[in-house]
């Protein structure tokens, strides 16, 4: 068990810890979590989706996890390494994600050209309209999110994001 230092009491931290729920990180992770999920239902929704990915959508299946693959996956394809650098998740972690989205015939898995030892993943003709119908899900999705909070908040949080995200 950990204690306080000797100098410490539990009377010592802040009785208000609102703090807690409303940083800016917890807020922006909520936001994520509410895009992410509204991506995804109306991917579940999507006419041109698969069906068997429309299912599996629709039934939680494909999580926030595998949006990582469509977000970062290059359209000439990645090796597992930089797919993984890319999403900040482990090649461990990473890997399982590829095989099951080579499972449901998202991704596969072919030589890289320019070292024959090494593999790329690349999207499938299935994953290109999973692609696809996540691009339009994101443009709706935003088009909701300026809806809700005006067009001039929404530019504000977009270019105060940008910022934020790209130092580093």
């Amino acid at each position: 068990m950990v204690s306080l230092p000797d100098h410490m009491t539990v009377s010592h931290f802040h009785p208000d810890d609102r703090w807690r729920s409303g940083h800016l990180g917890r807020l922006m992770g909520d936001a994520l979590r509410r895009f992410d999920e509204r991506v995804l239902h109306l991917m579940a929704h999507d006419a041109h989706v698969p069906l068997a990915l429309s299912n599996l959508a629709a039934r939680d299946q494909i999580g926030a996890a595998h949006i990582h693959i469509t977000r970062h996956l290059a359209l000439q394809g990645s090796r597992l390494t930089e797919l993984a650098a890319r999403a900040g998740m482990s090649k461990q972690a990473m890997g399982d994600l590829v095989d099951q989205c080579e499972a449901w015939n998202l991704v596969r898995r072919e030589p890289d050209p320019l070292d024959r030892r090494a593999r790329l993943i690349v999207f499938t003709e299935t994953g290109l309209l999973w692609l696809e119908a996540f691009r339009l899900a994101v443009v709706r999705a935003e088009a909701e999110f300026r809806a809700q909070v005006g067009q001039d908040v929404a530019t504000v949080v977009a270019l105060g994001l940008e910022a934020y995200g790209s130092v580093g």
